[in-house]
């Protein structure tokens, strides 16, 4: 006599002599929280402290490179020490294990396939996350789709514990550094950049009043004050200006700034708008009224003094004589 059996689906795999307890939502919850969230909050505060940083700045790099770390070791938990030592970090304190339907350890490629499966567990509104509560087998939309369960097991002899203590630990340090240096860089610079238009709000003016005027009886003392207030770049420029004025007698001429904007600013470099107005002659009677607009570029020199490194002139002077 034969007798022919149908086995369901589920039972045609190979099934352990005595299978472990399904893991509990709490269990999972936890080692997902020590495995995953952990290296997430690292992420978010080295992303948010980068969107702070000058971009491509040494300050950014570290960042990135640090995030690049993170992401790498969250990899290698994730994937590569189930397969070697059959737990992540998480599943090691929690005392639970990803299993195959079987009860074999899935390899490294189905269990990055279970992690970007996760992404329709949030997709569906977190949903696939909480679908073991209700699940016979207790398993995520993930699981459904790697063929996996997630079972208790005992725990390994090593002390699992002091090392997701160490790693909370790690984690917290890389976020209050990484916070603490951009608070630092970053206010820092902002705090300069702050000061920088301060300065040449109140300075900027002035150095290019001085620069621009000169009386005919003090002529080289003037030309050699003016040359003093320029950067090295822009000095060689200004003196073959001042070497036309000489030659054609050295006219007396004063500029006052009427108005001005700072438009950039940098701990070391800033660039203003001016309007001004000036007269020219050397008697009364001969005066010329003048009006200009430029365009000054200002760097700070090694000894922390603000100097002229350009200068632009936007609309050129127009003279308007006395009495006219």
């Amino acid at each position: 006599m034969t007798t022919t059996s149908t086995l369901a689906p589920e039972e045609t795999e190979p099934e352990r002599a005595v299978e472990d307890p399904l893991a509990s939502w709490g269990a999972r919850a936890g080692a997902f929280a020590i495995d995953v969230l952990l290296g997430w909050a690292v992420l978010a505060t080295l992303a948010l402290v980068a969107l702070a940083a000058p971009v491509r700045s040494s300050l950014w790099w570290s960042y990135t490179v640090t995030a690049a770390v993170v992401v790498l070791l969250m990899a290698v938990n994730r994937l590569v020490l189930p397969t070697i030592t059959g737990f992540s970090l998480g599943r090691a304190v929690l005392g639970i294990a990803v299993r195959r339907r079987g009860g074999s350890a899935p390899g490294v490629w189905r269990l990055l396939l279970r992690d970007i499966a996760h992404l329709l567990d949030t997709a569906a509104l977190f949903v696939g996350w909480l679908w073991p509560l209700w699940e016979r087998r207790n398993r995520t939309f993930a699981d459904l789709l790697a063929r996996t369960e997630v079972h208790s097991v005992p725990r390994p002899q090593r002390q699992v514990r002091k090392i997701a203590a160490a790693a909370l630990v790690a984690a917290t340090v890389v976020c209050a550094a990484a916070i603490a240096l951009s608070y630092t860089v970053v206010y820092r610079h902002e705090r300069a950049v702050e000061n920088t238009r301060a300065q040449i709000a109140e300075d900027g003016p002035r150095i290019v009043e001085e620069m621009l005027s000169y009386r005919q009886e003090s002529l080289q003392e003037d030309f050699s004050r003016a040359q003093s207030l320029t950067t090295d770049g822009y000095r060689p420029q200004l003196e073959a200006q001042q070497k036309v004025v000489q030659e054609t007698g050295g006219v007396t001429n004063e500029y006052w700034a009427v108005s001005s904007a700072v438009l950039a600013a940098a701990p070391d470099t800033a660039e203003m708008l001016l309007a001004m107005q000036g007269q020219r002659g050397n008697k009364t009677e001969e005066l010329k009224f003048i009006t200009a607009t430029v365009r000054v570029e200002f760097e700070k020199s090694g000894d922390g003094q603000w100097r002229v490194a350009n200068l632009t002139v936007l609309k050129k002077p127009q003279m308007n004589v006395q009495g006219q």
